[in-house]
């Protein structure tokens, strides 16, 4: 029982502490006076008189044709990049048909079998003139031991 009192007490001990933490920071910020008021706030704006009124349609006019600016920048930008991607798309077409024009599929084979062919009867010349095969005159290949 008596570590469950304990416990208790550290306990209450520890939100104590984090309460008084919380209410000391929250009363700093409102008795802070160099705060920074919501002066763009929507709300504010309906508020205000007449001559701020004015004033704030002019600045919120610069802001709406800075925005505008903007976006048509963002836009050219867009488009410009799209231009070069199809460029580039235009060039890797031309190519793959300059490729599938220069490399048939059936030279590219006629080709590598060819010089496959070459390569075995060359080999196996070799190995017939030092004595290690024996190829017959209907292609069988014997290997001498």
């Amino acid at each position: 029982m008596k570590k469950q009192m304990t416990a208790f007490i550290a306990a209450i001990f520890i939100t104590l502490c984090i309460a008084l933490g919380i209410f000391a920071v929250s009363g700093v910020a409102f008795a802070n006076s160099n705060g920074v008021q919501a002066s763009n706030a929507p709300s504010q704006s309906a508020s205000t008189t007449a001559s701020q009124g004015a004033s704030t349609d002019v600045n919120a006019s610069n802001v709406v044709s800075q925005v505008q600016v903007q976006q048509q920048q963002q836009i050219q930008q867009l488009q410009s990049l799209v231009a070069q991607y199809q460029q580039r798309d235009q060039q890797y077409q031309q190519r793959e048909q300059q490729f599938s024009n220069s490399a048939q599929p059936g030279q590219y084979a006629g080709r590598t079998g060819s010089t496959t062919i070459a390569a075995v009867s060359s080999a196996g010349g070799a190995l017939q003139q030092r004595g290690i095969i024996t190829i017959s005159s209907d292609g069988q290949v014997y290997i001498n031991r």
